[in-house]
């Protein structure tokens, strides 16, 4: 995919709010089900395949616990940006709010159980 494309395949609304939640997340790596819980007028489907192409185009990756990290009723795998995903939405001014959308995420309130929950989840240490 050549940059304008991808930059287009990017902000497609869907996908780049999808990227605005990973950047916007205190650890940068949310779970399904808090990008779920982030965009609830997609459904799940939607968020997930959504998910999947940016993880085929190299901008997102999936970034599960090891095995002995997990724990039973929590979140084991998770999303965040590649280095590649990182740098291409530098060059691409993609990135210049990084720092307001994660004081805007601090400020949600009334978050279900879970997803707080989930937040204070385990998270691999090598993302």
């Amino acid at each position: 995919m050549k940059s304008r494309e991808l930059v287009h395949f990017v902000t497609q609304q869907t996908r780049f709010a999808l990227v605005n939640n990973i950047l916007q997340h205190p650890e940068q790596l949310p779970s399904m089900y808090e990008l779920e819980e982030l965009n609830p007028s997609v459904s799940e489907a939607t968020v997930y395949k959504h998910i999947q192409k940016l993880i085929d185009a190299g901008i997102v990756r999936e970034v599960p616990l090891d095995d002995d990290q997990r724990r039973q009723g929590y979140p084991w795998k998770f999303y965040g940006l590649t280095e590649e995903g990182q740098t291409f939405l530098d060059e691409h001014n993609l990135l210049a709010a990084e720092e307001t959308l994660q004081q805007i995420y601090e400020t949600i309130s009334n978050k279900p159980e879970k997803m707080v929950k989930y937040e204070n989840a385990p998270r691999p240490d090598d993302a």
